[in-house]
C-alpha cells in the first residue's frame, strides 16, 4: 500500500514571457517507511514537485493531476484540512533554516507554538517536549538552547533546531529539501546521517531533494532524476 501516490502531476506558472511548465506529468508513488531520492539540476522541477504535494504553491500556479496522501485527495482539501495535514502527517525541512525560523521567537517557542497547534498541548509540557526533541537531534544542552534565538547558533544547529520542529508532529512523510547545501562538508554528513536514523526510527517516509547524487547514495531505496519538469529515470538506488 502506498502513502503518497502522485498520477500525472503538471505544475504550470503563468509568466509575462509565458507559461512555465515547472512539472510536467510526473507519476510515482512511495511507500510507508521508505526513502525516495528526487535529483536533478537547479531548475528541474524537483522542488516545485514537493511544494505541489504539500499545497505551497504559488496563487497563481495552475495544477492538474493527482495527489494521493493516505488515501486522501491533496488538491482536494480544505484550508483546514490541509493545515491540519501540514506538520502533523506530512513536514518539511528546507534549505535554509534562516529563513524557515522565526528570527524574533526563540527556539523554544517555535517548537512549543507547533506542539500546541497540534496537540493543544499546554506551553510546559510543550517545552519539555522541545527540549527532548533538541537533545533527540544532537544538540547539547536543550534546555539551554531553548532560551536562544536562530541567529544565536551555528548553521549546523539551526538545520537542527528546523529537523527538531519537523519531527515535532511524528509526520509519517518528510520533505528535506536540499537540507544540508548551505552548510560545511562535516556537518552535511551529521545531519544526512541524523535524517537516515530519525527516519529508521521513526518508520517515517522520506523524500531528500538533491542536486548532488553523493547525497542520496546509501540513503534511499529508491531514486528519482528529473530534468525540465520531468522524470528521466526512475529505479532503485542500491547498487
Amino acid at each position: 500500500m502506498s502513502l503518497l501516490e502522485i498520477d500525472n502531476l503538471h505544475v504550470r506558472l503563468p509568466t509575462p514571457r509565458g507559461d512555465v511548465h515547472a512539472v510536467a506529468g510526473v507519476s510515482l508513488s512511495l511507500a510507508p517507511g521508505r526513502a525516495l531520492g528526487i535529483v536533478g539540476e537547479s531548475g528541474s522541477g524537483k522542488t516545485m514537485l514537493s511544494r505541489a504535494v504539500l499545497r505551497l504553491l504559488p496563487r497563481t500556479a495552475q495544477v492538474g493531476g493527482r495527489i494521493g496522501f493516505g488515501g486522501r485527495d491533496v488538491l482536494a482539501l480544505d484550508a483546514k484540512a490541509l493545515r491540519a495535514m501540514r506538520g502533523r502527517e506530512m513536514a518539511v525541512v528546507f534549505q535554509d533554516p534562516m529563513t524557515s525560523l522565526n528570527p524574533v521567537l526563540n527556539v523554544g517557542t517555535q517548537i512549543a507554538e507547533t506542539l500546541h497547534e497540534h496537540f493543544g498541548t499546554p506551553r510546559g509540557a510543550a517545552l519539555a517536549r522541545a527540549a527532548a526533541l533538541l537533545g533527540s537531534v544532537g544538540i547539547p544542552e536543550p534546555e539551554k538552547r531553548l532560551r536562544q534565538f536562530p541567529h544565536e547558533l551555528s548553521g549546523g544547529m539551526r538545520q537542527r533546531v528546523a529537523i527538531a520542529i519537523a519531527l515535532a508532529c511524528e509526520p509519517k512523510l518528510l520533505f528535506a529539501d536540499e537540507p544540508t547545501s548551505a552548510l560545511d562538508v562535516t556537518v552535511q554528513a551529521q545531519i544526512l546521517d541524523l535524517l537516515a536514523a530519525e527516519r529508521a526510527r521513526r518508520q517515517m517516509a522520506l523524500v531528500l531533494i538533491t542536486h548532488d547524487l553523493g547525497v542520496v547514495a546509501g540513503r534511499t531505496e529508491e531514486l528519482v532524476v528529473m530534468y525540465a519538469g520531468r522524470i528521466m529515470e526512475h529505479g532503485s538506488a542500491r547498487v
